[in-house]
């Protein structure tokens, strides 16, 4: 294992322990719930979206969640990169958590063939290698889908 990937499952592995977003905000405002579960490894994910009035910038992103710590940290993960979004620029816009979805979708569906650019993704990033792990794609996806389907909903 390369010293890389060390850093990036101690990420993973600190991400599942002490899990950023977790705990589904009230519906206030202008919101939206999802959940979402793996029926192959009974991994589950329920997460709520909520936008700014015009429903335009999401605010924020919270969960709940059980299962295997790939998919609990990437819940986490993508709670991170919504709220500094939020923090940095009053929201992330709708668009580009779009453009987000499909990107950490192809990467992860590429088999490792397509890194996750830090800058773009932030520790998200780590989760690059999990597309080498066709059985784990569905892991790191899970809260992915959920934003994606409670988006649609809002």
């Amino acid at each position: 294992m390369s010293g890389l990937d060390g850093l990036y499952q101690e990420l993973i592995l600190d991400h599942s322990k002490h899990p950023h977003g977790k705990g589904l905000a009230g519906e206030e405002g202008r919101s939206a719930i999802s959940h979402q579960r793996n029926p192959i490894c009974g991994d589950e994910v329920s997460l709520r979206v909520r936008l700014d009035e015009d429903g335009e910038r999401i605010r924020d992103v919270t969960w709940e969640g059980a299962g295997c710590s790939i998919s609990q940290a990437s819940a986490s993960m993508l709670s991170v990169l919504v709220a500094d979004a939020a923090e940095d620029h009053g929201g992330m816009p709708r668009a580009r958590a779009t453009a987000l979805i499909g990107g950490f979708r192809e990467a992860l569906r590429s088999r490792g063939a397509i890194e996750l650019d830090e800058e773009t993704f932030a520790d998200a990033a780590a989760l690059s290698g999990v597309g080498r792990y066709t059985a784990r794609v569905k892991c790191a996806m899970l809260a992915w889908v959920a934003l994606e389907d409670a988006l649609a909903r809002a």
